[in-house]
């Protein structure tokens, strides 16, 4: 069996990033673990199984977005809670136990409960129209707040003293405390009148019983559950770890003398900031990363010493047609996440220069970030750039339609150049990706989605560092000094011939990370720890 164990926690707290509806998704959810458990849940390609650290009562609609919903997983809070429901029910909020008299008031966003003209409870849904959290208010003021569970009923409650939180329950199904967390210290006590947890295992049930009925943390109480469980395990299991801050050091300990695979994913756990982590990663049986960059990287850290590294690109490539040709300008998409000060005003002066030589051309200022006003600080900061460089501060200003009295609409007396893609998701990141017609990342570390897609696509790249996603005089121009960007311009934009050639060079790479590549590369890594016996996919990458 090979077990994923991923990084999925909110604000490094042991709990999940389930979002009510109407807040704007701050992150994406998309990680190496994700791309692995499909990339093995797709191909049937070899045994696996979650192994859920976090507190996750929506933890089905999670997999549902993923499109992996039948994902087999083990949950550390379900053994404590002695959750035995495995599949998700559908939960009305009418069907809850509401006093007498109360009234519904339905709002756009919420729906409130009201008891004689007083609020007493708000009622908050995930992205899928289910309940996830009702508060209940007594005086106008926060006394409680439920988190429901996605499988039908209360999974956790949270009491507030002057709207402070105070403690936090985890319930059983049928609504007993098992665990209360303090908000002060986070220490945490175990109900003596049920101190025990339940491990399901291959279909059998064991019940153990807590060491103590008072634990410093919850770090504590998951470890010493997570210990009971993995007492079960198979010594051939393989346990493929995604490094993050907030359990490196618990599984450093659990998983010990375990077979180990650690994955790094961009810049999760910089090792450098982590050196206490170098035994767990020296003791680890692989290494697996999303680049050969970050390999290097690792290769290159200082009194560290491993068995083996593989970079296999979470992302598989597959042939998409762009649409970019079909368009009369040339969009050309420029990431600025992490270009700031005088590189970014530098690189808009630039830009905007070449726009004076291309009609045709436009730019297209792409963010993963996701704060509200995004959009206009990067537009004022694009403004900015543009009058410091002596052009036009109307190429960067919001779209607005100008109408006259009778609807007709006026032109512009300057056209909008500057526009921004504010992307969170991969979805949008691919939907707008197939509309440009060029990518020019000048970060020193290239986003790895963005490089995927484009060569799936087939567009080329204009890169400041080149790696394996990017080679110079085939798909992409490594530049070797900034200045050099509007002669790189006008080698793609200006016809067609460097365009297809590079389009051509794009394909060529796709065929190095179809799935079929990605899954022989995990054969490899499976291979040599000893669990290849069970691989029935991917046989086609070694060959």
């Amino acid at each position: 069996m090979l077990y994923f164990i991923p990084a999925w926690y909110q604000q490094n707290q042991w709990c999940e990033n389930e979002q009510r509806w109407t807040e704007r998704r701050m992150h994406t959810e998309f990680d190496d673990t994700v791309k692995q458990v499909q990339l093995f849940h797709r191909n049937k390609a070899h045994p696996y199984r979650i192994m859920l650290l976090s507190f996750a009562p929506n933890f089905r609609h999670f997999l549902h977005r993923q499109g992996v919903y039948h994902a087999p997983y083990w949950s550390c809070f379900d053994a404590i809670q002695e959750v035995k429901r495995k599949k998700a029910m559908v939960l009305s909020f009418h069907n809850l136990a509401w006093p007498e008299g109360v009234e519904f008031v339905y709002t756009p966003f919420v729906v409130l409960a009201m008891l004689k003209k007083e609020k007493f409870a708000q009622i908050d849904f995930g992205e899928d129209g289910n309940p996830i959290r009702v508060d209940l208010f007594q005086g106008g003021k926060l006394q409680r707040r439920n988190f429901y569970d996605d499988r039908g009923f209360v999974s956790s409650t949270a009491i507030y003293e002057g709207e402070q939180p105070l403690y936090q329950d985890y319930l059983t199904e049928d609504g007993v405390w098992k665990l209360r967390q303090f908000h002060g210290d986070g220490h945490v006590e175990v109900n003596g009148e049920c101190p025990t947890y339940l491990l399901q295992y291959q279909g059998e049930e064991q019940v153990k019983q807590f060491s103590k009925l008072t634990y410093g943390s919850m770090e504590q109480v998951i470890y010493e559950v997570l210990a009971s469980y993995l007492g079960l395990t198979d010594a051939q299991d393989i346990f493929c770890v995604a490094m993050h801050g907030q359990h490196a050091g618990l599984l450093g300990k659990a998983l010990k003398d375990k077979k180990l695979i650690l994955s790094f994913f961009e810049d999760r756990f910089p090792l450098s900031d982590h050196p206490e982590a170098f035994g767990m990663v020296e003791g680890a049986d692989y290494l697996v990363v999303d680049s050969e960059k970050n390999a290097g990287r690792l290769r290159q850290e200082p009194g560290l010493q491993f068995r083996a590294v593989m970079a296999i690109p979470p992302y598989d490539s597959r042939v998409d047609i762009g649409i970019s040709q079909q368009f009369s300008v040339q969009k050309i998409l420029v990431p600025v996440d992490g270009i700031e000060g005088g590189a970014f005003f530098d690189l808009i002066a630039s830009l905007g220069k070449y726009l004076l030589a291309n009609e045709k051309a436009c730019i297209h200022l792409f963010t993963r970030r996701a704060e509200y006003d995004r959009k206009e600080t990067v537009l004022g900061r694009a403004q900015e750039g543009l009058r410091r460089a002596g052009l036009e501060e109307g190429w960067a200003a919001e779209e607005e339609e100008q109408v006259s009295e009778n609807n007709l609409e006026l032109s512009e007396e300057v056209p909008v150049r500057f526009f921004v893609e504010q992307c969170v998701d991969e979805l949008s990141v691919s939907k707008c990706m197939r509309e440009q017609r060029l990518l020019v990342d000048m970060r020193k570390v290239p986003e790895l989605y963005l490089q995927i897609t484009a060569i799936s696509i087939g567009i080329p790249q204009i890169v400041r560092v080149g790696n394996e996603f990017a080679e110079h005089g085939k798909n992409s121009i490594v530049l070797q000094r900034p200045e050099q960007l509007q002669e790189a311009l006008d080698y793609y934009l200006k016809g067609v011939r460097n365009w297809n050639q590079a389009m051509v060079c794009s394909y060529e790479l796709v065929k190095e990370y179809t799935t079929e590549k990605l899954l022989g590369k995990w054969r490899e890594v499976l291979g040599r720890i000893g669990g290849d016996s069970y691989f029935t996919a991917g046989g086609r990458g070694l060959e």
